[in-house]
């Protein structure tokens, strides 16, 4: 079974594309949701988190909280990385578990807006990036997220790596730009990763 990355810049539509996959009956990890959803749900990390932010990051209901772990890391290179560093072996191991239950099928997808940024991308047989241009991905993004500012919009898509070094890094490209019709092409890629 091969395992293939989705990722592109915020507003590119990798959900979009993942659903058409899904449509095909190719299994698909969402990586930043399972991500959050560990961080609330696995004792292990929780433990880790509390332990070096303080027991601050947990509600007392057990969920994380978001706001105090986002000020915390805010700004700061040193605690972002380390964050990371507890989450990203966790959803390592997550997705590690969850490939188990679809060894039957051809290939599964995990989808990350950071595949490349973190290296996961690495333990990836192939990466999908899907593209559209920054001012598209911005306005959707705004449409999608009327509480996000345009601002903050760009600030997370400096964080992000640009569309010409995704492009250079990724082993196929879905253009989702209004060009192109992204049903075509994912069932094109489809054929081609059964095949």
């Amino acid at each position: 079974m091969k395992k293939i990355g989705i990722t592109g810049g915020i507003g590119a539509g990798k959900s979009l594309v993942c659903k058409i996959f899904e449509l095909l009956d190719i299994p698909n990890y969402p990586a930043d949701y399972r991500a959050k959803w560990l961080q609330s749900n696995d004792p292990e990390l929780k433990a880790k988190i509390a332990f070096h932010f303080g027991k601050e990051a947990y509600f007392e209901n057990g969920e994380l909280n978001r706001n105090y772990l986002s000020k915390e890391v805010f700004g700061d290179d040193e605690k972002l990385k380390l964050l990371n560093n507890l989450v990203h072996p966790a959803v390592a191991e997550d997705f590690k578990n969850w490939c188990k239950k679809y060894s039957n099928k051809p290939y599964v997808l995990k989808e990350a807006a950071l595949l490349f940024e973190t290296g996961s991308y690495k333990q990836l047989d192939a990466i999908i990036n899907v593209h559209a241009h920054q001012a598209l991905r911005l306005k959707r993004t705004l449409e999608r997220d009327p509480h996000r500012t345009e601002e903050s919009i760009l600030a997370i898509m400096k964080k992000q790596f640009s569309d010409e070094k995704r492009l250079d890094l990724a082993d196929y490209v879905i253009h989702n730009d209004e060009s192109k019709s992204v049903i075509k092409q994912v069932m094109a890629l489809h054929e081609e990763l059964v095949g």
